[in-house]
């Protein structure tokens, strides 16, 4: 965790901007019958036309340059040509870019044809989302504790009836992809390290129907809830101000 220069910030901005547009583009190009190597190779073409580089691509030998998660997929989901997409399903989608030798990190959750297929579906999606809007909330500038935003989103997850995924966790960004410190989606406030104003942070809610326990898959890198349950996963690069925080990864 290192404070920015007003350079890199900017940079940092121009990175989340490039990112913000390839999730929206994938978000409005998401439909049934797609496989999920046609998201990432559709990511990989965005990206490289906006002028950045995919940050997943490579990173620890992960072979695409997104993730997507489906139904009881929570992170790190490989893309396939073999998994195809239905109305109804739960989809995760995390992109990171690395831009002018800097990192954002963003994800969303969506479901496949726009619909909530059921009310648990979209306690799940919007509890998660709703999260991510807390946990940057409770960031009241240089001075916040980690355990202030890591309690506000364990208050929402919790509001929601959620499982809170314990062994995963937002983190510091901007340098490398995951820096320390770890930044959990339960916690205490006032407890943990202190941000102090100008570091950039990722802040990343994962949240299931059931149970917390997570395990990886056959494929060696999609990580899926033990359970079975449906996961989301929200998340954005953010930047701590001087009286709050500025979210980066946004058009």
């Amino acid at each position: 965790m290192r404070i920015k220069t007003p350079a890199e910030v900017e940079a940092m901005r121009q990175g989340g901007r490039m990112l913000a547009t390839v999730l929206d583009k994938l978000k409005k190009e998401l439909a049934a019958g797609m496989n999920t190597k046609e998201l990432s190779d559709m990511a990989l073409a965005e990206i490289k036309r906006l002028g950045g580089r995919p940050a997943f691509l490579g990173h620890k030998d992960f072979p695409e340059a997104l993730c997507t998660s489906i139904n009881h997929e929570i992170v790190h989901g490989l893309p396939s040509k073999k998994k195809v997409l239905k109305n109804g399903d739960v989809i995760g989608l995390d992109f990171g870019v690395f831009y002018k030798s800097l990192y954002v990190d963003s994800a969303i959750t969506e479901v496949v044809g726009g619909n909530y297929p059921n009310t648990d579906v979209k306690r799940l999606i919007e509890g998660t989302k709703e999260a991510l809007a807390a946990g940057i909330t409770a960031i009241k500038g240089g001075g916040t504790r980690v355990g202030d935003i890591s309690a506000a989103v364990q208050d929402v997850l919790n509001k929601y009836k959620l499982g809170i995924i314990r062994d995963l966790v937002g983190h510091a960004v901007g340098d490398d992809i995951h820096e320390e410190p770890n930044i959990p989606n339960y916690g205490a406030r006032g407890t943990g390290p202190i941000l102090p104003t100008g570091v950039t942070i990722a802040i990343e809610p994962m949240a299931s129907l059931g149970d917390w326990h997570i395990q990886t898959g056959a494929d060696g890198w999609t990580v899926e809830m033990v359970d079975g349950s449906l996961g989301a996963h929200f998340e954005h690069t953010v930047l701590v101000t001087e009286k709050g925080a500025e979210i980066l990864t946004v058009l």
